[in-house]
């Protein structure tokens, strides 16, 4: 007799304790406080950088920057994957200005200095005209602390931080459910944004904008209500703070919401994805609010024979519902069953009132799935090799939902800039916003989460 399955539970999160932060506009404006922040807080702390399939061959590197640094991530002889300042120590040129390429050895272009992937100095020109001696075999490549996970490249500045796995804290656990190294991207939008990476950062730790910046809504309307994807009313939604500086917010799918005409038939999109998943949408008429029961159950029984192998490992409400979390300082991500949302935050390198902000999708890849990858840009070919798009503000969509919510850094910026702001005024759905500007203060004053 086969043995019953015990679907995994949500893992609870420790309580935590806020102090408060009045906020002001300064923090997104000032110059001085910009320069604080990268040498106290973003030198110290783990970032997702990269992806590891970019990287598929010995010599194979990926570069991201991250306010004035350049980061370089090269793919090693033995499959490990290791980062460098992308700066040549003969004289401080760097070594590349594209974003990826492949190498047998790294040529500056300045003096022919020439160094391995693994960072070691292999050719330098007159080599015994140095007073010190050759400087190949005295000289490397400065190396940074780099790890992965969930298919991405995390480094670290610091080179006396913790280790991977317990910065992410509970993160780390979650997300090794989802056998997320075998995702494929399917959107990659990048823009530079005239506001503060804060502002990016603090839209993404609350969802009480969601009804009224996405969702039409106005103060008459019953929240929970609205048309959309997740029920956004924070009664009913649950919000998470980790030890180590992370949040999770799960929102339930709000597939009841807003999804049948006014006789009560399940309308467009809900009645395809029922369809999909071997239910018919006639038996919800008058009760849409069943569907969301009903879809848990229908992808736990087919999943794993459509060839969704990290169905298993997931929870009921992973089915169905948002999972979002936000990784700090810079990382917020809404992860679905077979959706990951990507949005990153990177400080300008040298313009507080600017920030690099990535749009990205990434879907899981089922054997012999063919239908359709559906993103916040529409339905894109599963077998579609989606090229990175580096583009100024307004010249792209970055997708419907995105755009309306650059459309408020955009006009929050300026109002930072006003003498008539004093500071915030925090609802508790919005405590997340709170904890992050407490753990910048941290870090700036020497406190960290795990020290």
């Amino acid at each position: 007799m086969a043995e019953s399955r015990v679907p995994p539970e949500i893992s609870p999160w420790p309580k935590q304790t806020l102090r408060g932060h009045n906020i002001p506009g300064s923090r997104y404006t000032s110059k001085e406080f910009a320069d604080q922040e990268f040498e106290n807080m973003w030198t110290k702390v783990w970032l997702l950088l990269g992806r590891e399939s970019e990287l598929p061959n010995p010599g194979d590197w990926q570069r991201e920057d991250v306010g004035p640094e350049s980061i370089l991530m090269v793919r090693q002889k033995d499959d490990s994957v290791k980062a460098f300042y992308n700066i040549c120590q003969h004289r401080g040129n760097p070594l590349v200005s594209e974003e990826k390429g492949s190498v047998k050895r790294f040529v500056c272009r300045y003096h022919s200095w020439a160094f391995m992937p693994d960072g070691e100095l292999n050719f330098a020109p007159d080599a015994d005209d140095f007073p010190g001696g050759n400087p190949c075999g005295k000289v490397r490549l400065a190396e940074i602390p780099c790890e992965t996970f969930a298919g991405f490249v995390w480094i670290n500045m610091d080179p006396d931080c913790v280790g991977l796995k317990e910065y992410l804290g509970p993160i780390w656990d979650d997300w090794s459910r989802y056998d997320l190294e075998t995702w494929k991207r399917y959107v990659g939008k990048t823009v530079t944004l005239p506001c503060n990476w804060k502002v990016v950062l603090d839209n993404f730790n609350e969802s009480y904008h969601v009804p009224t910046v996405h969702m039409a809504a106005t103060p008459e309307t019953k929240r929970n209500r609205v048309i959309g994807g997740v029920n956004t009313n924070y009664r009913e939604t649950r919000f998470d703070l980790a030890d180590e500086g992370h949040n999770r917010m799960i929102m339930q799918g709000g597939f009841g919401v807003g999804s049948t005409d006014k006789e009560g038939n399940i309308q467009e999109p809900l009645a395809s994805l029922l369809r999909q998943w071997e239910l018919d949408p006639d038996d919800f008429k008058g009760n849409p609010e069943g569907t969301r029961t009903a879809l848990q159950e229908a992808k736990r029984r087919l999943g794993a024979s459509r060839g969704y192998t990290h169905y298993d490992k997931i929870p009921e409400e992973q089915f169905t519902d948002a999972f979002h979390y936000t990784l700090f300082p810079n990382f917020a991500v809404s992860v679905w069953a077979d959706g990951f949302h990507f949005l990153r935050a990177r400080p300008h390198p040298t313009d507080p009132e600017q920030c690099i902000f990535d749009n990205w999708w990434y879907a899981s890849q089922p054997a012999g799935e063919t239908a359709p990858v559906s993103t916040m840009c529409g339905d894109v070919p599963r077998d579609a090799e989606v090229e990175h798009e580096v583009f100024e503000v307004g010249e792209k969509s970055m997708g419907k939902t995105i755009d309306e919510d650059i459309a408020v850094f955009v006009r929050q910026q300026t109002g930072f800039r006003s003498r008539g702001f004093k500071g915030v005024y925090l609802s508790n759905q919005e405590s997340r916003v709170s904890r992050y500007h407490e753990l910048i203060d941290d870090y700036i004053e020497g406190r960290r989460p795990l020290k």
